[in-house]
């Protein structure tokens, strides 16, 4: 007799990522059925022992799944048990493609937590159709890339109360109470890795974005262009530079899903991490520009892959982040919209910007904790509303694939989940 369809399965549920996310299943996903994935029988029942104890849950009795990303048989056989894959096994430039092959060939929906841009957007070519015939929905960027930003957009525009132009997001990192006696690492390599690779392929995005949209999104006026880098953002009073990738791709990449498929008019978007001063971001910039020259090179992703700590100035550790650390470590990001009060033009206005919204939207523990209730939230959003989700399937970004479901309602519910509020409404 077959076993029974489980709801969802946590595979590389040993993985740093993963085992937290098994910690969050425990409140996200009750009243669903779930089970754990991985390569390592003994590894897994260790994470359902440790999670108990952390939970005050037992787990004892958690399904438990052999699967090895290099072994299709096992993934097929994975994927066939469950209604949903939550994939946490990264970098998934190299483990995430048959995983997805396997969910789709299986008529399994999949989502994952990746933050790289060339994984994300290649998917998306090779598998789009096919999972919109299967009838599967294929997401990633579940995990703190790139939920708030994506659904802060959606938030942002569900409360305009008119058309918005542009949002400008400003992204502040902080530890309650300071770093001291936490340790210093708040990544663990993983995710280390999966940046390294991403910064090293970044030439890669141009080549898969022009075969994914060959179509140009028209040019909208007014433009909203980047300000200069180490410069003073008076909405926050912080020095800025440029935020990373994946978010603004990710938000583009749903801007461009609505525009093509609800001719709804895009919204442009920029993105800056904060900093106290123009010193400390002025390191920040020499670290990333070691890094990014480092990053061309086979023996400099050698050296950065074999010493994150020293690289990141202490922010990966093979270990990770200390449990304190992660308990007090939060985010903040303040999104400021501006637009018009009254329906314009699809593609161009000459009339002035008369209205501004500025949002905020905070979480605890972003890469482990934040990330995760995220992951599980959209799982569950997609096994209980696929019904408020577009077409029958297909490799979507988060903010085109849930902007009609209740998914921030959801975030806003757990202990560790994402809260949206309006804070000024001019």
């Amino acid at each position: 007799m077959a076993a029974k369809k489980l709801d969802a399965i946590i595979f590389g549920a040993t993985g740093f990522t993963g085992k937290y996310t098994v910690l969050e299943a425990v409140s996200v996903l009750k009243g669903l059925s779930w089970g754990i994935a991985g390569r390592n029988q003994e590894k897994l029942q260790s994470v359902l022992k440790e999670m108990s104890a952390k939970s005050k849950t037992d787990l004892s009795q958690t399904p438990i799944i052999i699967a090895d990303v290099n072994n299709e048989a096992s993934l097929l056989e994975m994927a066939q048990r469950c209604r949903i894959v939550v994939n946490t096994a990264g970098p998934y430039r190299f483990f995430g493609e048959n995983v997805v092959k396997a969910c789709i060939e299986s008529g399994t929906h999949h989502v994952d937590v990746s933050g790289e841009p060339q994984y994300m957007e290649s998917i998306q070519l090779k598998y789009n159709d096919l999972a919109r015939e299967r009838g599967v929905y294929v997401i990633s960027a579940c995990g703190f890339d790139s939920i708030p930003a994506d659904l802060g957009v959606v938030f942002v525009e569900k409360n305009f109360d008119g058309v918005v132009n542009s949002v400008e997001n400003f992204v502040h990192f902080g530890v309650k109470g300071g770093t001291k006696g936490t340790g210093s690492a708040s990544l663990n390599t993983g995710t280390w890795e999966s940046a390294i690779h991403a910064i090293a392929n970044r030439s890669e995005s141009i080549a898969i974005r022009r075969k994914l949209f060959p179509d140009r999104l028209p040019k909208f006026h007014p433009e909203l262009k980047p300000r200069a880098p180490l410069s003073i953002a008076n909405e926050v009073g912080k020095v800025i530079l440029p935020f990373p990738e994946p978010d603004l791709p990710v938000v583009m990449r749903s801007q461009r899903y609505l525009y093509e498929n609800e001719k709804k008019r895009p919204i442009q978007m920029q993105a800056y991490m904060l900093y106290p001063s123009r010193w400390v971001a002025g390191v920040v910039v020499f670290l990333a520009a070691v890094i990014g020259i480092l990053a061309k090179f086979s023996l400099g992703r050698q050296l950065l892959l074999k010493y994150p700590s020293f690289f990141s100035g202490g922010m990966a550790s093979r270990d990770g982040p200390s449990e304190e650390r992660m308990e007090r470590t939060f985010f903040r990001m303040t999104m400021k919209a501006t637009g018009w009060p009254k329906s314009q033009k699809l593609v161009e206005s000459s009339t002035p910007l008369s209205k501004t919204l500025t949002v905020q939207i905070t979480g605890p523990n972003p890469a482990y904790g934040s990330a995760c209730v995220a992951l599980l939230s959209t799982a569950k959003t997609i096994l209980n509303e696929s019904d408020k989700m577009p077409s029958t399937g297909g490799v979507l970004p988060p903010g085109a694939a849930f902007s009609k479901t209740s998914l921030i309602s959801e975030l806003e519910k757990h202990e560790h989940g994402i809260k949206y509020e309006i804070v000024a409404n001019k």
